[in-house]
C-alpha cells in the first residue's frame, strides 16, 4: 500500500509537499478503514439514526474521550454525551448506583483496581459474549496490560490508560560534575540512576540539603498514595501479600522492613509531601528543587509543560526492583444499560489502535498502553523518548494490583496501618500485625475458599519475582 500512495508523487513533489500529501492520504485511508470496520457497521445497524450513549468519566479525562466519541458519532450516527464525576469518587458513585440497581450511564471509566468490587456489587456487565463475537472480526490484539480487565475468568472491561509508576530524577543534579565528585568521595562508587530502593534512599539522603533549598525527594506521604509506594517496596523484596491459603504475609520481615525503610526515607522529602495531593505534588516538583519523584504519564505531561522548571531536565527509570500498575482508567459497560451491545461496541472502538492513539495524544489522563502508541510520532513528541522507554518497560513487567473481592477494604486496612506508623502512633511491626489480623478477618468474612481460588489465579499473572 505504501508504494501505491507514494508512487505518483515521489518524482514530482518537493520533500515537504510529499510528506504532507502522504500524511493526508494515509489519514484518509485510516478514516475509511475505521468507518467500514465491523464495529462501525454493527453500531450503525443498532442505532436506527437516533441512538445515544451516556459516558460517566473521571474529571480530567474528557480531552481523551471527546475526540473518540466525536469520531464514533461521525461514523455511526450514535450520539455520545458525558457525565463527569471526581477522580476519587467515580468508583463510589458506581457502587452506590449498583446498590439501588440503577445507573444513569451506559459506559463508565472506573479505576481498574475497583473492578472486582464493582462486579461483586452487580454494577458491571459481563462483556465476554460480545468480546467473543466482535474481537475476531477486527483482529483484536491485546494491550500491554490487561490483567485488570477480567475477573473470575470473565471480561468486564478494556484498559484505556497505562498507569504504571515511573521514577523521575533531576537530570542536572545527576549530571553535575561537582555532585559526582562529592558522591564518589563519600560512597566510593559512581553517582548513577538507582537500581534498588536502598540506592534510591541513599541518593535522596545525599541530595537532601534543606538549608540550601535542596530536597531529596517529593514522594507522596498522603494516605492514598503512600500505601502504593509501600506495595512496591514490599514486592521488591520478593514477597507476596498472602500465601497460598490467603494468610496475610504483610506483617512478616519483608513487610516490616519495607515500611521501616519508607518511613526513614520520609525525612529526606520536601516538607509538603504529607499534605500535597496529586496536582500539588506535580506543581512542587516542577519547581526544580527536589531530586526524585514517582508518578505516571500525567506527571510527565505536567513536568514537560512550559510552566515547569523541569522541562527537559528529567531522567526517567522504572521503579527500583519491581514495577506496579496501580490505577488506570478502564472502559466498562453498566449492567443496567438499556443498550448493552451498542455500549460495548463503543468501548471496543475506543480502545482499538487508531482511536486509542487519538485519545492518548491529548493532554488528559490517558497514557500509552498499546504497543502501537510507543511508535506514534505525536505521542513520542508529547512524552519524550526517555519517559516512553521507561514506561514501556514497566508496562510489560508490572505486578498487578490486589484484584480480589474486597480490594478496597483490604487496601483501606493497609492504608490506615501505614498512616498510623507514619504518624508515630505505633511501630511498623505493630501497625502491620494489626492490619494482618484485620485481613484475616476480612478474608473469612468474604469466604476463604473463594479468595484462595481467586488469589491463585491472580498470582499466575504476576511477573517472576524472587521468593
Amino acid at each position: 500500500m505504501l508504494n501505491t500512495v507514494r508512487q505518483p508523487f515521489q518524482y514530482r513533489c518537493y520533500p515537504l509537499m510529499l510528506l504532507l500529501s502522504c500524511v493526508l492520504l494515509f489519514s484518509g485511508f485510516v478514516r475509511a478503514e475505521v468507518s467500514h470496520s465491523p464495529i462501525v457497521q454493527a453500531a450503525k445497524t443498532m442505532s436506527s439514526g437516533d441512538a445515544s450513549l451516556l459516558v460517566l468519566y473521571p474529571e480530567g479525562s474528557l480531552p481523551n474521550i471527546e475526540p473518540v466519541a466525536k469520531a464514533f458519532t461521525e461514523y455511526t450516527g450514535v450520539s455520545v454525551s458525558f457525565l463527569q464525576t471526581t477522580v476519587d469518587d467515580i468508583n463510589t458513585k458506581m457502587l452506590l448506583g449498583a446498590a439501588q440497581q440503577v445507573s444513569d450511564y451506559d459506559v463508565a471509566l472506573p479505576a481498574t483496581f475497583g473492578i472486582p468490587d464493582l462486579v461483586e456489587a452487580g454494577a458491571l456487565l459481563d462483556i465476554s459474549q460480545y468480546a467473543e463475537k466482535y474481537e475476531p472480526l477486527v483482529d483484536y490484539q491485546p494491550s500491554l496490560y490487561e490483567l485488570g480487565d477480567s475477573y473470575k475468568g470473565k471480561r468486564y472491561g478494556y484498559q484505556t490508560d497505562g498507569d504504571t509508576y515511573v521514577m523521575f530524577y533531576n537530570k542536572p543534579w545527576l549530571q553535575s560534575a561537582e555532585e559526582k565528585q562529592r558522591f564518589e568521595e563519600r560512597y566510593k562508587k559512581p553517582l548513577a540512576i538507582p537500581s534498588s530502593w536502598q540506592e534510591l534512599d541513599e541518593l535522596m539522603a545525599f541530595f537532601h540539603r534543606p538549608e540550601k533549598g535542596m530536597y531529596g525527594g517529593c514522594m507522596f506521604r498522603v494516605p492514598r498514595y503512600m500505601v502504593w509506594e509501600w506495595w512496591i517496596r514490599f514486592h521488591a523484596k520478593g514477597a507476596y501479600p498472602v500465601n497460598e491459603m490467603m494468610q496475610a504475609n504483610i506483617a512478616r520481615e519483608a513487610g516490616v522492613q519495607a515500611l521501616e525503610e519508607m518511613l526513614k526515607a520520609t525525612q529526606y522529602q520536601h516538607p509538603s509531601v504529607s499534605t500535597n495531593g496529586l496536582f500539588d505534588n506535580w506543581a512542587e516538583y516542577a519547581k526544580g528543587h527536589c531530586f526524585a519523584n514517582i508518578g505516571w504519564g500525567g506527571t510527565q505531561k505536567y513536568l514537560g509543560g512550559e510552566k515547569s522548571a523541569m522541562q527537559g531536565k528529567l531522567v526517567h527509570a522504572p521503579t527500583p526492583e519491581a514495577s506496579y500498575f496501580n490505577w488506570g482508567w478502564n472502559y466498562v459497560v453498566s449492567r443496567y444499560s438499556k443498550q448493552p451491545e451498542l455500549a460495548y461496541l463503543f468501548t471496543l472502538f475506543a480502545t482499538m489502535p487508531d482511536m486509542s492513539a487519538v485519545a492518548v495524544r491529548e493532554n488528559g489522563f490517558f497514557d500509552p498502553y498499546r504497543l502501537e502508541h510507543y511508535t506514534d510520532q505525536e505521542i513520542q513528541n508529547t512524552y519524550g523518548e526517555s519517559f516512553l522507554q521507561a514506561h514501556q518497560q514497566t508496562m510489560t513487567q508490572a505486578i498487578p494490583d490486589f484484584y480480589l473481592e474486597g480490594h478496597g477494604r483490604y487496601i483501606q486496612i493497609l492504608q490506615e496501618a501505614i498512616v498510623s506508623a507514619h504518624e508515630g502512633y505505633v511501630t511498623p511491626q505493630e501497625a502491620l500485625s494489626y492490619a494482618a489480623s484485620q485481613w484475616e478477618a476480612l478474608t473469612d468474612e468474604i469466604g476463604r475458599d473463594q479468595q484462595i481460588n481467586q488469589w491463585r489465579e491472580l498470582k499466575k499473572k504476576y511477573p517472576v519475582i524472587a521468593q
